[in-house]
């Protein structure tokens, strides 16, 4: 018979290594375990020098966090360690962070947070542990599919569905990956905290990048990629100057505003071209992209990508996590896996992650993802100037 983890075995001989961020979600994933019987053991990751964010909200894995942390563990009766992985940290994510900002980029840290450090490195670490799985409170669901592999789907809670965030999640570990809140709400999630007797109970969410206790990230870029920083021109689509910049990593594609210019008409910034550290500004409909081209895309679909991709796949893809998914197409052509678009998306950023789903809404699959390396219009001939590889 298998257990609530859709394991073979009684929950009492069964090891979980939980991953206690020190906030509610990650709290309540550990005592729910332990009160269904569960051999529990709780990891916190010290993953920055959190001294400076020891006492700022909103910041995930700070000092506060890892007391929170260890402060539950100790009322739900679990051994907790706290690990060093600042290093691995600082090399997988914050320098990543740093250069892909460098580049004209728009990054998303979480994202290579939980695919190089926590389903990477924490999850090697349970295994030595002896844990038969590692749980996590991310607002996603785990299914078992026929062949006995496991499918990601969307959380319940729709607003709290962080799929955008964990596409990058292989085969491999989705088999040793539980999310035992993916079918909860947040107000249940409260509700079990106050329930076991836990003090966060009702702890403000995190909401800012963790290793950026100031909330200015262009602090860390410009310490470790001085060169983002430096002046630049903005320009319009037809590269006519028309305004000075202090730094491209102050801009995002999308942006409306803070660019500092007095115009008839709002301009929004369509690209940046680090390589002159120049910022293109143009029209609203400059920014509608319909074919994205991606790089290191994952498929947790069935079967192998390369094989059911055909002439190409339609699904639903999300190009930002704050976006409802839209269908599109999937294909292989000469430079690379493809997304089109059939009506179009604004302010489709480099850097950005493209996630995949068999269906629009409700807990639709995960299929996988990628990350936008560049973005075009398809009618290209209609705009002010060619806007082919747009978002570089």
């Amino acid at each position: 018979m298998r257990n609530s983890l859709d394991l073979e075995g009684r929950p009492e001989d069964t090891r979980v290594v939980v991953a206690m961020s020190g906030g509610v979600d990650s709290s309540v994933t550990a005592a729910l375990l332990k009160s269904e019987g569960y051999d529990v053991v709780g990891i916190t990751l010290q993953l920055y020098d959190h001294g400076a964010a020891t006492h700022r909200k909103g910041a995930c894995c700070a000092g506060r966090d890892i007391h929170d942390a260890r402060n539950v563990a100790e009322r739900i009766g679990i051994p907790h360690y706290v690990l060093d992985y600042e290093s691995r940290f600082r090399e997988s994510v914050i320098d990543n962070f740093a250069d892909s900002y460098a580049l004209g980029e728009t990054p998303v840290p979480c994202i290579e947070c939980n695919r190089a450090i926590k389903f990477r490195d924490l999850l090697a670490t349970a295994r030595e542990l002896g844990a038969a799985v590692l749980a996590t409170g991310h607002y996603v669901a785990s299914r078992r599919l026929a062949d006995g592999s496991r499918a990601m789907v969307c959380a319940a809670d729709a607003d709290r569905d962080q799929s955008y965030f964990l596409f990058a999640t292989t085969r491999e570990q989705l088999d040793y990956l539980r999310f035992p809140l993916g079918d909860m709400t947040k107000p249940q999630v409260r509700e079990l905290a106050r329930r076991f007797g836990l003090e966060i109970a009702d702890k403000q969410d995190s909401q800012d990048i963790c290793f950026v206790p100031t909330g200015r990230y262009t602090d860390i870029i410009s310490r470790l990629k001085p060169d983002a920083v430096a002046p630049g021109d903005i320009v319009d689509l037809d590269g006519k100057v028309i305004g000075q910049h202090q730094g491209i990593v102050h801009f995002t594609v999308g942006q409306r505003k803070g660019l500092g210019i007095a115009t008839g008409a709002p301009l929004y910034v369509v690209r940046l071209d680090a390589a002159s550290r120049r910022v293109v500004v143009g029209p609203r409909e400059a920014l509608r992209m319909d074919r994205i081209l991606l790089r290191d895309v994952n498929w947790i679909g069935d079967g192998a990508l390369d094989r059911v991709i055909g002439e190409g796949i339609e699904l639903f893809v999300r190009v930002r996590s704050t976006r409802a998914p839209q269908p599109a197409l999937l294909r292989r052509t000469d430079r690379g896996y493809e997304v089109e678009l059939v009506a179009g998306e604004e302010g489709v950023s480099p850097g950005q992650a493209c996630v995949f789903y068999d269906t629009p809404s409700g807990q639709a699959r995960v299929l996988g993802g990628g990350f936008i390396k560049s973005a075009a219009a398809r009618n290209v001939a209609a705009m002010a100037r060619p806007l082919a590889e747009a978002v570089r």
